[in-house]
């Protein structure tokens, strides 16, 4: 028998897959979604697909009586509903704190109450929570480097430093282990929600997962969001022949999961036995370089995009990007299978399919630059 699967945030990128996964497998799932317009644009209804197949509870995840009806009944929640942009975050800092921690310490109190049948909670956390991540260093072998500082990149230096001699560092995988040290409040948000499930998981005796999503793409993820999902950024942006930006020196790194894998991965905790709650990282385990993505992009469309490589950098981005999976497939017996490659074929063929969006990214960029969040 299946599950019954309350996914908030189910209308979105992810929700959408997950919502299909789920459905092909016999569970029963019910949808909570505001339809933000800065991810949906003008859509305000479930894929035509899904409108039949599942119950929609349609408003915000921070109205409480909503919240409540919602989990009537319910087994499991997948809590993906949330407020995503690292640089968003950085000056909309009441908004995000009141989506990302408020709802989800609703959500909690909620379930404290006894009302409830649910026995497992996953909560979509971030590779944020972990900031700059663990490196190695010729001197000091293992290290977590603190936030660069906006003096060293202003000099061109975008390498995070040893915290005990300065020098240098090499990227290493960073496994959940090591300290959780945001850069952003983005990323702050996201340790929080993901302690606070943990933590009531435990309290309640229930199944907890917080699953540290690495940089997710594929074919359906929003392309009118100039905040998140630098592939759609870049996509759109070729494909209208408009300049691209790279930030820093372009030699920065992100690990690209494929859509397929992350709904997988989270599929396999709404049907995993009973467990301590568990924090686990969902990404490819490979780093791929910003500008590598961006040729393969322009060569994809044949762009006469220009391409600068200009210096600029962002307040609260980290450099480099790569999960150690292990723990996740010890736990969940999941390996990621998705090459980066093959992943981001699938993605820019089915962008081919849609509308060129008219992204807002200047304005965005405009946005940090007012407050002093953009540099150079």
């Amino acid at each position: 028998m299946g599950n019954r699967v309350l996914i908030t945030g189910g209308a979105g990128f992810i929700g959408s897959h997950m919502t299909r996964r789920l459905l092909s497998a016999g569970h029963e799932v019910s949808v909570l979604d505001n339809f933000n317009p800065q991810i949906h644009g003008e859509v305000t209804e479930l894929p035509p697909d899904l409108r039949q197949a599942v119950r929609l509870f349609r408003g915000d995840i921070r109205d409480e009586s909503l919240m409540a009806k919602a989990l009537q009944m319910q087994q499991v929640v997948i809590h993906l509903a949330a407020e995503t942009g690292t640089g968003q975050s950085m000056y909309c800092v009441r908004h995000y704190t009141d989506v990302n921690i408020g709802a989800t310490s609703t959500l909690m109190e909620l379930l404290l109450s006894g009302k409830y049948q649910v026995q497992t909670v996953i909560t979509a956390s971030s590779r944020a929570v972990y900031g700059e991540g663990a490196a190695r260093c010729s001197k000091h072998g293992l290290v977590y480097p603190k936030p660069r500082s906006v003096e060293r990149m202003r000099e061109g230096d975008f390498e995070p430093k040893c915290p005990s001699c300065s020098q240098s560092v090499e990227m290493a995988p960073t496994s959940e282990e090591a300290p959780l040290r945001p850069n952003s409040l983005y990323g702050i948000t996201k340790q929080v929600q993901e302690q606070l499930t943990l933590l009531y998981a435990a309290a309640l005796g229930l199944n907890g997962f917080a699953l540290r999503y690495q940089n997710v793409y594929g074919p359906g993820q929003s392309l009118k969001n100039p905040y998140t999902g630098i592939l759609a950024i870049f996509s759109e942006r070729a494909r209208a022949n408009d300049p691209i930006y790279i930030f820093e020196d372009g030699k920065e790194s992100r690990d690209f999961v494929y859509i397929d894998d992350v709904v997988e991965a989270t599929a396999r905790c709404v049907e995993a036995g009973a467990q301590a709650p568990v924090a686990l990282n969902v990404g490819s385990g490979l780093p791929i370089a910003v500008a590598a993505v961006v040729k393969k992009i322009v060569e994809y469309f044949g762009s006469s995009s220009k391409v600068s490589v200009n210096g600029a950098f962002r307040v609260g981005d980290i450099r480099h990007n790569c999960a150690d999976v292990a723990r996740l497939g010890r736990i969940l017996n999941f390996v990621p299978a998705w090459r980066f490659e093959d992943g981001l074929l699938e993605f820019l063929r089915w962008t081919e399919s849609q509308e060129i969006q008219q992204i807002s990214y200047e304005q965005s960029l405009a946005e940090m630059r007012l407050r002093g969040l953009l540099h150079g």
